[in-house]
């Protein structure tokens, strides 16, 4: 155990300790503590703790936290095995936190209690200065925000020793509690269904093609396969087997914020599976597909074809996804794509104007409720289970990493269903 001391120079205490140089010297460190000699002692004995296990002394110069974090998504974020979709995630979290006040706080002066704060208003959010009020993060954003602060501190310790601990492994994230409403006259159950009916879907649809809009067949394919946005834009001919009723799902489409490309990566869970779907959705692809066939012929020269091209960037491969008039010459290693979810004229649609159109659709049509795309993989999977298909199955053609998130999501379901299911019990015959 190495040995040390503490001294008061002016206001200010400080502690040293004895240390091995790289020669294998023993030489003496001091650093500044604070203006309590209590606290400075225990500061000592914390970085002599840190030293004995570690045995290296942290040198965090004048670094602030947001130049820890550029650091970090450079030599350690963008190089990593996270899949492409992650990283732009945690990207842009990085980018967040470097907004708040914190960013600028120099490294070796950021304590747990400074990290508590920023946690807690993250948590439950606060008045910013501007008089603006700072709303709390949701449990996934948070979850997202954990990750990284994590990540970010743990690397400051090691490789870069910048700090001889990771005062993040001290901060508790406190969810805000959920108030309940004792004595309310209205059903809020009813109102937070996470299920579109199907005369909602029929709604939907009718507007849509009275508008002619592309986004439609996304939305049918996730209504009758429950294919996340992505994966239904990303969909090309080739992963659809219109004799066997089947499609294939190998990739999702994104765009990256970061590097204002969109682009086409893995699934959520990196797997490829094969969904089969209904006879209904097997007559409107075949006439989507005869339309587009049309189409091509209506618009000629100006027809759009649509080509992926790989990138490498330090060590990471980005598939991007560009939409080219077909007389225009193609550019050296792009690669032709026959996308199924395209404009009339022959380009992509992408998941950002898919999400777009819903919003809008929502506004236009109060019926839809809080209507998103994403409730049409929640309504895929309720009125699968409710008909009777096997939870295992339905976990498979979902693509979802276990049968628990599944029946999570079923457990959701529609006020009608849990009618339904309790007035079960009065075919029990005692």
């Amino acid at each position: 155990m190495a040995k040390g001391s503490v001294r008061k120079k002016g206001k200010k205490w400080y502690y040293r300790f004895y240390i091995e140089d790289e020669s294998g010297n023993r030489v003496q460190k001091e650093f500044p503590g604070t203006e309590s000699k209590a606290e400075t002692e225990a500061m000592l004995r914390k970085a002599m703790e840190d030293y004995d296990s570690k045995k290296f002394v942290a040198k965090s110069d004048n670094m602030t936290v947001g130049e820890l974090l550029d650091v970090w998504v450079e030599e350690s974020l963008k190089p990593s095995n996270l899949s492409n979709g992650t990283v732009m995630l945690y990207h842009s979290t990085a980018e967040r936190i470097k907004k708040h006040p914190i960013a600028n706080r120099k490294l070796k002066s950021v304590t747990m209690e400074h990290l508590q704060a920023y946690v807690d208003y993250l948590c439950f959010g606060e008045k910013n200065p501007d008089g603006t009020t700072a709303q709390p993060l949701s449990k996934g954003y948070l979850r997202q925000f954990a990750a990284v602060l994590q990540r970010v501190f743990k690397f400051a310790v090691f490789p870069k020793k910048l700090l001889s601990f990771n005062p993040m492994e001290y901060v508790v994230w406190r969810w805000q509690t959920e108030e309940s409403e004792l004595f309310a006259e209205d059903d809020d159950e009813e109102a937070a269904s996470n299920v579109i009916t199907y005369e909602q879907y029929i709604k939907l649809t009718d507007y849509l093609k009275q508008k002619e809009n592309p986004a439609l067949l996304p939305i049918q394919i996730a209504y009758y396969t429950g294919l996340r946005i992505g994966e239904a834009c990303a969909l090309t001919w080739q992963d659809i087997d219109l004799d066997n009723q089947c499609l294939t799902v190998r990739r999702s489409m994104r765009y990256n914020g970061k590097r204002h490309k969109t682009e086409i990566g893995t699934t959520k869970r990196k797997k490829i599976r094969t969904v089969d779907f209904c006879d209904t959705l097997a007559a409107l692809l075949r006439k989507a597909k005869t339309e587009q066939s049309k189409n091509s012929l209506k618009y000629g020269p100006l027809y759009s074809l649509n080509y992926y091209k790989e990138v490498r960037e330090k060590n990471r491969v980005y598939y991007e996804v560009y939409s080219l008039p077909r007389t225009e010459e193609v550019p050296e290693g792009y690669k032709e794509l026959s996308m199924v979810c395209i404009r009339p004229d022959g380009a992509f649609e992408s998941p950002a104007t898919v999400s777009s159109v819903c919003r809008r659709a929502r506004k236009v049509m109060p019926d839809l409720g809080e209507f998103h795309f994403h409730l049409l993989r929640h309504t895929f999977t309720t009125n699968l289970l409710t008909n009777g298909a096997a939870p295992k199955d339905v976990q498979e053609l979902l693509g979802h990493s276990d049968v628990g998130t599944t029946m999570n999501i079923y457990a959701h379901a529609n006020r009608e269903t849990k009618r339904s299911s309790a007035r079960m019990l009065d075919q029990v015959v005692s």
